[in-house]
């Protein structure tokens, strides 16, 4: 029995543990005077936790120490001339036994002392999985006798049942700021070392990318100046913001204030699906279409516009992001009350005055929250980058060329054989931790500006 049947049973149970607690929880209050606390399906739901949680418990503690000490224990009964491997080897040794003891994937001839330690492998494994649902099955059924004879009208099932779904909710909060963390920790560790390499000021400032080891003096490991990237970033999410927050917050406008019923039921989810398109296949559009007709319109007005540059990537990036800006400030637009725009219009302003005066305002947190959003997916987008924007991290102004971004230049630094130990690897670690700064950047600016013009109403 693997890991998914032995879950998926252990929820077949908690759901039968709830319909124990609901029917006990039932017969209580018909045989028992006294009003009952809470309505019976949080009974229901009490004996369900106290059959699942536990066993929940035991399992990942067991799923999480189960590999450390079966490796031990068939290390162990090694022959003494392979007890002292490395980690490495011991690694690549537990991988061939697993190998041998399913019977895949085997390479070579199979020595004794393997073939025996594989068949302890198998039979560690095969206990392991039997004391593992047998201690579980003993909690789950020792919680339902437990919770079901705990039922009477005084237990406050409720309120238990309200603080675990509470410590679900922190838990699941934690585990998100706990990975956001780690990520930003490890970036941290990984750009630090980067850092012993190359200074500061030379990433942050050099105006030259060529990470490559130079072929001329001792030591020397190219140039890995930042600015240009850091441009070509910002060059194509201006273009793309331009291109989206217009159309997308006067599609909102629209579809909230001015769009009949019908029409807003079908062009909304239209609009919507754009969001739904892999960033591939707009990559794919940008360097087939697009490029070559912004190529095409430059040759008939007389001006060198590339296939590949700046402004097609911003452009198609930009319509990928128009769902972001229409559907959130949509969204938040039909939630200003009706109240206000009738008292507006009632003051004797047009529908296109209250818009600009009392609705927008009104629906500005909301609004801003969409164009940070839509900033955030167009600086951490890679893959129309890679296809449409050319791949040259040179620093100039000029949009109808070719550029990089942090992002793509990530993705070269990372692709092949790395051994992250050399600046041309550890220098994405650096490029990440700058987008992240970025990131938290825009969300300072978005909460400045929330806080100063938002509207407050009574």
């Amino acid at each position: 029995m693997n890991n998914l049947t032995l879950i998926a049973g252990l929820l077949m149970l908690m759901a039968v543990a709830y319909q124990i607690g609901l029917m006990r929880s039932r017969a209580v209050a018909r045989t028992d005077s006294e009003r009952m606390h809470s309505r019976p399906v949080y009974y229901g739901w009490l004996v369900a936790l106290w059959c699942g949680v536990p066993a929940l418990f035991v399992f990942g503690l067991w799923s999480l120490l189960e590999p450390a000490v079966i490796r031990s224990i068939v290390i162990g009964a090694l022959p003494a001339e392979l007890a002292d491997m490395p980690a490495q080897q011991v690694s690549v040794l537990m991988n061939r036994l697993g190998h041998i003891a399913s019977g895949f994937g085997v390479a070579g001839e199979v020595a004794p002392w393997e073939a025996a330690a594989a068949e302890q492998l198998t039979r560690l494994q095969a206990i392991s999985q039997l004391a593992k649902i047998a201690l579980m099955a003993s909690l789950a059924m020792a919680g339902v006798l437990m919770a079901r004879r705990h039922i009477r009208p005084s237990l406050r099932a409720r309120n238990h049942v309200e603080k675990v779904i509470a410590a679900l909710l922190a838990i699941c909060a934690g585990v998100a700021v706990l990975t956001t963390v780690g990520i930003v920790f490890s970036m941290f560790g990984e750009a630090m070392h980067f850092f012993s390499f190359v200074s500061p000021m030379e990433f942050f400032f050099g105006t030259t990318w060529n990470p490559r080891f130079s072929t001329t003096g001792a030591g020397g490991q190219g140039e890995f100046g930042l600015l240009p990237l850091l441009w070509g970033t910002l060059m194509v999410s201006i273009i793309a913001l331009l291109v989206a927050v217009p159309i997308g917050l006067m599609t909102a406008i629209y579809m909230a204030e001015y769009a009949p019923s019908w029409l807003r039921s079908v062009a909304k989810p239209v609009i919507e699906v754009l969001a739904g398109i892999p960033t591939i296949v707009y990559g794919v559009f940008a360097l087939m279409v697009v490029g070559p007709f912004f190529a095409s319109v430059g040759d008939m007005l007389g001006i060198q516009i590339r296939a590949t540059s700046a402004l097609t990537a911003g452009f198609v990036m930009g319509v990928m992001i128009i769902p972001f800006v229409s559907s959130l400030s949509d969204d938040i637009i039909t939630q200003v009350p009706q109240s206000l725009r009738d008292g507006s219009l009632g003051l004797g302003a047009t529908r296109s005055e209250t818009i600009r005066q009392v609705v927008l305002p009104a629906a500005l947190p909301g609004i801003v929250g969409a164009f940070l959003l839509a900033a955030s997916r167009a600086i951490g987008e890679t893959m129309i980058v890679v296809l449409a924007a050319g791949n040259s991290p040179v620093l100039h102004a000029n949009p109808l060329e070719a550029v990089s971004t942090v992002t793509v230049t990530i993705v070269n630094q990372l692709t092949g054989d790395t051994d992250f130990a050399s600046p041309q690897s550890l220098v994405a670690f650096a490029l990440g931790l700058t987008l992240f700064v970025i990131t938290l950047a825009l969300n300072v600016v978005a909460l400045y500006i929330v806080r100063k013009y938002r509207e407050q109403y009574d």
